[in-house]
């Protein structure tokens, strides 16, 4: 009875010393935002509608083509789906971390039959026995110095690092299908345009040859007219070969072979939207990769701890209760057997194994803060080169919208005087030329104005909150997660 109160006492001071924290108290590390973007001076502000979904960025662009891909995008593609069972994987990990804080429980049974030699002196009866047990026996290390706990908030800090990996992927994915698909619709609107101009120069090719029968034209210009109308055909080929192999990236995108998927040819001229404005030291809970860092942080912080437990003794507790005897008297008589005890293992020597994995700890953590820090400068630089190319672009659309107008008046002015007789067909060739190239430019700037708001939305993290990461399943563990 006495060794029973012993025992109950010792393990009440464990219970109670298992309160120790070992590793440093978790801060975020610090940074220091500019108070806002230094190209946003004329970024125009948007306020999304309540009820449409914050995920669905591409909704903006009102495009159902887009709307399907991205959906594709989101569900079949398979590096989402690989990034989808990391994260599966780290969460597993995770859940078995947490399974060490609670003892195990093992049923047992047993049977032991055996002879004794003869050549020792036999105090049993008979020299043949049998030993038949049945029971329940338990271990549980406890978790005095945090180790048990700081690897299990490792665990957890790693799966919901893992979560915005997967979320990171999947905006990063999604944003390429988008830039793919507006560089698409503009090869379309390209070809448009080179088709329009195939059939104005084949006109232009008839009317110069009825000239040259009525020997009012020369040769070089029937020349002229045909190389020029050669060229605008090979350009609308190019813009098709573009056209196709940019479907072909985008079907593998969306998880399909190029063979299956068909984008129809379709003219889109949608303006780029505007988007929302963001001040720099938001991005810290919209983009996924910097809460992705920021948990890798923590996670090296409680490393910390698990690796200081180590110069601590483990001490674990151990039961057993069930019943032992001969198996017609295994469930009768006085059978009943029981075990109980607690045990400490100390490491007194190891070459310094122990402080060189709590060294490495703290390397670890130094390395997460710097990779956190410099994360944020990235996304600080992505946001600052797509808002710039949105300025410049809006700057470069309407210039070249007014060379546009002044190449089709040169052109037109062109074709008058060579058939008044003024001007060779060269002249109405180049300023053909100057015209077409001004009409391809300004598609192309067009889109790259469309594709440069994907990259803007990507960079200010699309629709994803920080709130988007799993809630912990080790709340109750851990010290800081109710004031978190």
């Amino acid at each position: 009875m006495i060794r029973v109160t012993r025992l109950a006492a010792l393990v009440s001071l464990l219970l109670a010393l298992s309160a120790c924290e070992l590793a440093p108290r978790y801060a975020v590390p610090a940074t220091t935002p500019p108070p806002a973007f230094k190209e946003a001076a004329a970024w125009a502000l948007a306020q999304p509608a309540d009820d449409q979904s914050r995920g669905a960025w591409w909704n903006v662009f009102g495009d159902a083509d887009l709307d399907r891909i991205e959906t594709q995008v989101g569900t079949v593609n398979q590096d989402i789906k690989a990034a989808a069972a990391r994260f599966d994987q780290a969460r597993a990990l995770a859940r078995i971390s947490r399974a060490d804080l609670y003892p195990t429980i093992d049923a047992q049974a047993g049977e032991t039959s055996g002879n004794l030699s003869h050549a020792v002196a036999n105090p049993l009866p008979n020299r043949r026995y049998d030993d038949d047990i049945v029971g329940v026996q338990a271990s549980w290390e406890l978790d005095v110095w945090g180790r048990v706990r700081d690897t299990a908030r490792v665990a957890r800090d790693q799966a919901q690092a893992s979560a915005g990996d997967l979320a990171a992927a999947a905006l990063s994915l999604q944003a390429e299908a988008a830039a793919d698909y507006m560089a698409l619709r503009g090869y379309d609107a390209q070809a448009a345009v080179l088709d329009d101009t195939v059939a104005a120069y084949a006109h232009a090719l008839e009317l110069t040859l009825a000239r040259f029968k009525a020997g009012y034209a020369a040769e070089p210009d029937v020349s002229a007219a045909r190389t020029a109308l050669e060229l605008a055909r090979t350009k609308a080929t190019e813009a098709r070969l573009n056209r196709a192999r940019l479907e072909h990236a985008i079907a593998i995108l969306a998880g399909e072979a190029p063979a299956d998927f068909t984008l129809p040819v379709r003219i889109v001229d949608t303006k780029p939207p505007a988007t929302a404005a963001v001040f720099p030291g938001d991005l810290l809970q919209r983009r996924p990769d910097i809460a992705a860092a920021e948990r890798r942080v923590e996670a090296a912080n409680y490393k910390i701890g698990a690796a200081r437990a180590a110069f601590f003794p483990q001490i674990s507790l151990s039961g057993l209760v069930g019943s032992e005897a001969q198996t017609p008297s295994l469930f009768t008589g006085p059978a009943a057997v029981w075990a109980a005890g607690a045990a400490g293992v100390l490491k007194l020597f190891d070459g310094g194994r122990r402080r060189g994995v709590d060294e490495q700890a703290h390397a670890e953590l130094d390395e997460a803060a710097a990779y956190y820090r410099q994360t944020i400068l990235t996304a600080y630089g992505e946001v600052e080169d797509d808002l710039v190319s949105l300025r410049l672009l809006g700057d470069e659309s309407e210039t070249q919208a007014a060379g546009v107008e002044a190449a089709t008046r040169s052109r037109v002015q062109a074709e008058r005087r060579y058939a008044a007789g003024y001007a060779n067909y060269y002249d109405v060739v180049t300023a053909q030329n100057i015209e077409l190239a001004a009409k391809l430019d300004l598609v192309r700037i067009h889109f790259l104005r469309m594709s440069a708001d994907v990259l803007l939305i990507k960079a200010l993290g699309g629709g994803w909150r920080t709130q988007d990461l799993p809630v912990s399943h080790l709340a109750s563990i851990s010290a800081e997660g109710a004031s978190k």
